[in-house]
């Protein structure tokens, strides 16, 4: 196998900040962006991700989390006005998302269309939704061979979930923004039943701890309600999707229980919050318990009795500021331009009025500013305002705090965690505290937190699982079996197959190369024998179907006498057969180089058969009548018999171990070995002190209770079998103590081999 593996982690925006939203996963070829959004406190191309350090061609599926701007808005920008089009990438988010993200970015687009710096037109943001995919909740999604993600639901807003992508059995979990708190509406946030290698988490609290929702809603109703007694405007700035529609359930139902409220209206001064409406009483069914109850009852909670719509006809402002004491909730939630900062700027210099930031504020905006309590703020136009409405914060955020985040980490479980979706303090700190959890327990978590453009690289070692299949699947292996065949790669995943199944099960066929190779040579045919058999043993030697000298080596390569001082060999190519080739080769072209060929110049031809090939390849052979056996075979020649094989086996073992034992099936004995003895096979006995091992003839494996001596002498053995045997019977089999049959010592029931006398001679000279 290769290197292990990397995992590359890029965050084009994200990193170490909030905003921009867009994270790069690179692993094994394959590109999974996630998130696309902008930096809600700049405008134009500054407030996009680093998309020019990244090929958009190459990238395979890009996921989006949640409609909210800081992670989808800069998607159009990307399918319109990069190469992403280029590329076989698709573009994905759940249901819910994509039809909140329609009027989310018509509203971004009209607001952004004045300005100078506008990064895109209405139609290239049609076009981009129409290349949206839309997906379901627990819909396990293929974009492309080799990666898979499933979304499980995040809370946070509706239709937002978080991602288990699977890249080539890696598993990462994104998760975007998310919250484990249920509210009035959603869900919150579901832990994916499968532990992944990677999480990748929000940190966009850090350590900081916020209050339950019990006591953070009666704080919220009681602050607005002592604004409207003493006569003043309530400012909520929030966006108009998401955590909007939860403070409209809190207040609407707060309005219910104070009927002395009943006279003070509430407003949401934004098309977009009215548009939405009907898409969140369209999928009621993805959000929580006690919403799909009221909704069976014909109770839809979205059907506000007390909170409208606000008209915005001309100098609609100055009427509302003139006007009775109210509440309006009125986008955007960072108040650097729209409704929100225009009614913050009228409003500000009355001290009965009040401002409650209800969400997230990222720096850089004026709804972070505006916590320090300034005296004056600058306007739009450049003027200096006073401020003197008072100014609260109570964070409806739906994004987890320490507690909640630290225990989602931990019920993950997973090897690296990356924090993403922070401020550079805020993720130190939270980094910080997890190390000493993780420390305290004496376990190996990697904590991350990548800057943006910082590449961080994960090296993985996993186990690589191959599924035998066809013919080989068919019949199951026994224990410590050996398993041969093509293993095939492909999507990442591995299989084993019969070199016959190829075509049936990866549409590939097969052919054999038959090679040949011509050699002049000056020796006689029996010295090149001679000389084959001292390499490789036994060799097959007859004529083949055409009448042609031949010897067969090892089964694979034949050496044929085509004319006088002329061979050819001939193989069917493969690995071990090239190999087995080329050695033969090498061997037949330096014998009348060698010293040891003067000596065989003139020995009588050996004996010769007529061989016969079939189309399988097996090879039969007859005997010549005219022809003599050659009596000067080459001493390394394999023509002993199976008993002189075991002698040398015997005798290689006793040079190490001493006394070693013969024992026949028959053998009446009384001592036994210590464990795993089959009555019915031979095998000798190696005795150290007290201790005994047995190895079995036929299978050459070795049984014994003592673990360090059946260790040594699987060791000495496989030396022994390697020594005795020619490379011919080391190449083809390891049963060489009975020539790889059984039948060679004991025939068939309970009959000796002709080779018994032999045996019992043994016997004797071992005892």
């Amino acid at each position: 196998m290769s290197d292990a593996p990397t995992l590359s982690i890029t965050c084009l925006g994200a990193g170490q900040e909030v905003g921009r939203s867009c994270c790069v996963l690179q692993y094994r070829g394959k590109t999974i962006v996630c998130d696309a959004g902008i930096h809600p406190a700049y405008s134009g191309m500054a407030s996009l991700p680093f998309i020019d350090e990244l090929d958009w061609s190459t990238v395979d599926a890009l996921l989006i989390t949640h409609f909210h701007l800081d992670h989808a808005a800069a998607l159009t920008y990307i399918t319109e006005k990069t190469n992403f089009r280029d590329g076989k990438g698709k573009v994905y988010m759940t249901h819910p998302t994509k039809a909140l993200h329609k009027f989310m970015m018509q509203d971004f687009v009209r607001m952004s269309s004045s300005s100078s710096d506008a990064l895109f037109s209405p139609m290239d943001m049609a076009m981009s939704l129409a290349f949206i995919i839309p997906i379901s909740v627990h819909q396990l999604i293929t974009p492309c061979p080799g990666i898979s993600f499933t979304p499980y639901h995040a809370g946070h807003v509706l239709g937002a979930c978080m991602f288990l992508i699977d890249i080539a059995g890696l598993k990462i979990l994104y998760t975007g923004d998310y919250s484990r708190e249920e509210d009035r509406h959603l869900v919150k946030a579901e832990l994916p039943p499968i532990r992944p290698d990677v999480l990748i988490v929000e940190s966009t609290f850090g350590v900081q701890s916020l209050e339950g929702r019990p006591e953070k809603e009666l704080r919220f109703t009681t602050l607005v309600h002592s604004i409207i007694r003493r006569g003043g405007h309530v400012l909520l700035p929030t966006f108009a999707l998401g955590r909007a529609q939860e403070l409209m359930l809190i207040l609407d139902e707060y309005w219910k229980n104070h009927p002395d409220l009943h006279n003070a209206p509430i407003y949401y001064a934004s098309g977009l919050a009215r548009k939405s409406m009907a898409v969140y009483q369209t999928y009621i069914h993805t959000m929580n318990s006690n919403i799909r109850t009221r909704f069976a009852k014909r109770d839809n909670p979205f059907v506000f009795k007390y909170i409208s719509n606000l008209p915005q006809p001309r100098g609609w402002e100055k009427k509302i500021a003139e006007g009775p004491p109210c509440v309006v909730l009125a986008s955007p939630g960072f108040m650097q331009s729209g409704t929100s900062r225009e009614l913050f700027e009228l409003w500000a210099p009355d001290s009965r009025n009040g401002l409650v930031i209800t969400g997230y504020s990222i720096e850089g905006t004026l709804a972070r500013d505006i916590m320090t309590e300034p005296e004056e703020v600058e306007g739009l136009n450049g003027g200096m305002i006073p401020r003197k409405m008072s100014v609260a914060e109570i964070s409806f955020s739906a994004h987890v705090d320490y507690a909640q985040n630290s225990e989602f980490i931990e019920l993950v479980k997973a090897q690296h965690v990356v924090l993403v979706h922070g401020e550079q303090t805020a993720m130190a700190r939270l980094r910080a505290a997890m190390t000493s959890r993780y420390k305290e327990r004496d376990e190996d978590v990697k904590i991350h937190t990548p800057r943006n453009l910082e590449t961080l690289n994960l090296s993985f070692r996993g186990e690589r699982v191959a599924k035998a299949i066809g013919t080989l699947g068919d019949k199951p292996p026994r224990p410590n079996d050996l398993l041969s065949g093509l293993l095939v790669s492909k999507d990442f995943s591995y299989t084993l197959l019969d070199p016959r199944d190829l075509k049936d099960f990866a549409g590939l066929s097969t052919c054999t190369v038959t090679q040949r190779q011509k050699i002049v040579l000056g020796v006689r045919w029996q010295l090149v024998r001679w000389h084959l058999e001292g390499m490789f043993g036994t060799v097959e030697e007859g004529v083949d179907r055409e009448g042609i000298p031949t010897m067969r080596i090892m089964g694979a390569v034949d050496v044929k006498q085509t004319q006088e001082h002329e061979l050819t060999l001939e193989w069917d190519s493969s690995a071990s057969n090239d190999m087995l080739a080329d050695s033969t080769l090498a061997l037949i072209t330096g014998i009348d180089k060698s010293p040891a060929s003067v000596k065989r110049m003139y020995f009588s031809p050996p004996q010769t058969s007529i061989l016969l090939i079939d189309p399988c390849g097996k090879v039969t052979s007859q005997p010549h009548v005219h022809t003599k056996t050659d009596s000067h075979s080459h001493p390394h020649a394999d023509h002993q018999d199976p008993v002189t094989r075991i002698k040398r086996l015997a005798w290689f073992l006793e040079a190490h171990f001493g006394e070693v034992e013969l024992h026949m099936p028959d053998d009446d004995r009384q001592e036994e070995p210590e464990q795993g003895e089959d009555d019915n096979e031979p095998s000798l006995l190696v005795r150290l002190d007290e201790a005994i091992a047995q190895i079995n003839l036929v299978s050459l494996t070795v049984a014994s209770s003592h673990e360090a001596l059946r260790k040594r002498v699987e060791s000495v053995l496989d030396m022994a079998v390697t020594t005795v045997s020619s490379l011919r019977q080391s190449f083809v089999s390891k049963t060489v103590a009975l020539g790889g049959e059984q039948g060679e010592i004991a025939a068939e029931g309970d009959s000796r081999s002709e080779d018994s006398d032999d045996v019992d001679s043994l016997l004797e000279v071992h005892d």
